[in-house]
């Protein structure tokens, strides 16, 4: 896997992979495993990294051209006899323009498809707007029988994959294409769809964190624990089904909750966390996220700082929850 190096606030270096390149990897291994594994790709698989399926299983392999719906409709087809169709594009097209597909086609009689959409949120970067998807999990968390799952960096997305191509139904997988901070390094760590992961513990409050938001809770959480203020931060890389009783206990615990996603603040994470807490312990919600407006052209870290997607917007977002306890 590519990777790029970054130092974290003390100052040892830590490696940075995209979950895209986990994704290619982890496809290609199971792959060689599983022969009922098909990957469909829109003329994008350098990009998406399905082409490391191709080295392997190139048989198994289809370019279906810059056509999506019409790849989504086929990996039903497939599935209808079958198979396990990996289908990829970038999240702006899988979402957008496969998105009635997905949900007659796929959803609708609850195939076993795999929706891995790469290239999801603001980091993107340069590509702008028309392909910042920041809508996406609003979209798929919509349909009914849709599993979502956002990983928050390579190891999880690897364990993602693994499970996803178990679970017999529809899932979307949402993959970066910038590299992020290898977070889940415990030997004790286990994915489990539709279960949480408690990274810190902390009773002032809760930050509820997916995909690359999830490092920036965790620094969020140091810079207020050398403030004397102790946060706990769950990582939701499943947004549904959400991990109800987890959500429930921090609303209980701290009595405020922080949520951070990179993705628009309505209808993503911090929507499926409020519509929880309103019906069973109603607490204070506080939504870190894109605020109802595009993206824009730019690099990954500037595009970041510039809709407060950070950790430093975490923190301020805490401190205005502990004033409303």
């Amino acid at each position: 896997m590519r990777f790029s190096i970054k130092r974290n606030r003390r100052g040892s270096v830590m490696s940075k992979i995209a979950t895209r390149e986990a994704y290619g990897k982890t496809l290609a291994k199971i792959g060689l495993e599983n022969e009922n594994i098909v990957v469909l790709d829109a003329d994008l698989s350098k990009s998406t990294k399905t082409a490391d399926f191709k080295k392997v299983c190139e048989e198994r392999f289809f370019n279906m051209g810059i056509a999506e719906g019409n790849m989504m409709s086929v990996a039903a087809g497939l599935a209808s006899c079958g198979k396990i169709p990996f289908v990829s594009t970038f999240a702006m097209f899988a979402a957008g323009r496969g998105f009635e597909q997905i949900r007659n086609s796929i959803c609708y009689p609850k195939l076993n498809v795999k929706v891995c959409a790469t290239h999801a949120g603001l980091t993107v970067g340069e590509d702008g707007a028309s392909h910042q998807a920041i809508e996406d999990i609003a979209l798929m968390r919509s349909i009914p029988n849709m599993v979502v799952i956002s990983p928050s960096d390579a190891k999880e997305a690897e364990a993602a994959i693994e499970a996803v191509a178990k679970y017999n139904g529809p899932c979307y997988v949402r993959l970066g294409r910038s590299g992020v901070p290898q977070i889940n390094t415990n030997e004790d760590y286990k994915f489990e769809i539709g279960k949480a992961i408690k990274l810190r513990e902390g009773k002032e409050a809760t930050i509820v964190a997916t995909g690359i938001m999830v490092d920036a809770a965790l620094e969020a959480a140091n810079i207020l624990s050398e403030e004397g203020i102790k946060v706990s931060v769950l990582n939701i890389h499943t947004i549904k089904p959400i991990d109800v009783e987890a959500i429930s206990n921090s609303a209980k615990e701290t009595g405020v909750i922080i949520t951070a996603e990179e993705h628009s603040i309505i209808g993503g994470l911090g929507s499926a966390v409020a519509e929880v807490v309103t019906s069973s312990y109603p607490v204070p919600v506080l939504r870190v996220g894109v605020k109802d407006t595009f993206g824009e052209s730019g690099k990954p870290a500037e595009l970041l700082e510039k809709y407060g997607l950070t950790a430093k917007e975490i923190v301020k977002a805490v401190k205005k929850g502990l004033e409303l306890k």
